[in-house]
């Protein structure tokens, strides 16, 4: 069987285009699996999970932790809002006391960027990325492009846009890398304020009328305002956003075509995007949800298919 060509998953612009096809050759085994009625396999049963997440993730960490389960693996969950890092550990020593306990994989989010990159410098385990600071969230991206791929057969050659605050998102930076690498077209919309100047380096358009950005797009990934990284007001009002760059149904409506509509979560109902557009049937959010499990399923099984073979 094909092996991937990293020992870890930092970010997305570590991987091949080679990879993330195997990636999701193996999700796609795996969603079969969990839409079984005994969702488990026993995969990973001599294998050791850590999952330790020095920032508040709900989502992500519910997504890997099932998906690490179903797996069979050994799972040791840590938070670091109930931990000596309060009281100043660094995180080397905590992931020294940790890996004192033999864990094979470790799963991370953190808010400095780089910490999944110094980890794996450090410690002898594989690292999986769950979002390091404004950087990275590469899991995110491939489920993302997993479930654009489900809907329409093929990311190569579709046209992607990505709205809102792309300045403070993780996922809008590895979501770029993964369509790019796939071979599809990137725009990103919002207002300039949360639009970093580099963007364009990145081989993206940018649009800041967002009905045009819609009547040009095959698929629109919504993304939040993440307030909880802002130390400046980058707009106005959240209304005034909400009314230039949130869908609701009647835009949606007026499009002379059907597109499909992404969003990561949490959604800020009512702002970036309507309940009705939310739940409508042009919306694979929920799909989202449920391919995370399987694309992290295949992750962390090929990163531990590695461990195996040495």
């Amino acid at each position: 069987m094909s092996q991937l060509s990293t020992q870890h998953l930092l970010g997305i612009k570590h991987l091949k285009e080679e990879d993330i096809n195997l990636i999701f050759e193996t999700a796609d085994h795996f969603k079969e699996v969990i839409n079984r009625p005994i969702k488990k396999v026993p995969s990973l049963r001599d294998i050791t999970i850590a999952n330790l997440f020095f920032e508040n993730s709900t989502r992500t960490k519910l997504s890997f932790e099932l998906a690490e389960k179903r797996l069979s693996a050994d799972v040791i969950n840590f938070s670091a809002s109930q931990s000596s890092v309060k009281k100043g550990e660094t995180l080397i020593d905590t992931v020294n006391n940790i890996l004192s306990m033999k864990v094979d994989i470790v799963v991370m989010r953190h808010p400095n960027v780089g910490a999944a990159d110094f980890l794996s410098k450090h410690v002898d385990s594989r690292i999986v990325n769950a979002g390091d600071g404004t950087h990275e969230h590469p899991t995110q991206a491939l489920l993302d492009s997993y479930s654009i791929r489900e809907k329409l057969g093929t990311v190569k050659g579709k046209k992607v846009v990505i709205v809102g605050d792309i300045l403070h998102s993780r996922v809008a930076l590895s979501n770029i890398y993964a369509l790019k690498l796939q071979g599809a077209e990137v725009k990103v919309c919002g207002p300039t304020s949360l639009i970093p100047k580099y963007i364009k380096e990145l081989g993206v358009g940018v649009e800041t009328n967002l009905r045009k950005a819609l009547e040009w797009c095959d698929v629109a990934n919504m993304l939040r305002v993440q307030n909880e990284r802002m130390d400046v007001k980058y707009f106005p009002t959240t209304r005034e956003y909400s009314q230039l760059f949130g869908i609701n149904k009647e835009l949606l409506d007026s499009l002379n075509k059907d597109i499909v509509i992404m969003h990561p979560g949490p959604i800020n109902r009512g702002v970036e995007i309507t309940s009705d557009v939310a739940d409508s049937k042009q919306s694979i959010i929920l799909n989202q949800v449920e391919n995370g499990v399987a694309v992290r399923m295949a992750v962390i099984y090929l990163l531990a298919e590695q461990i195996k073979r040495n």
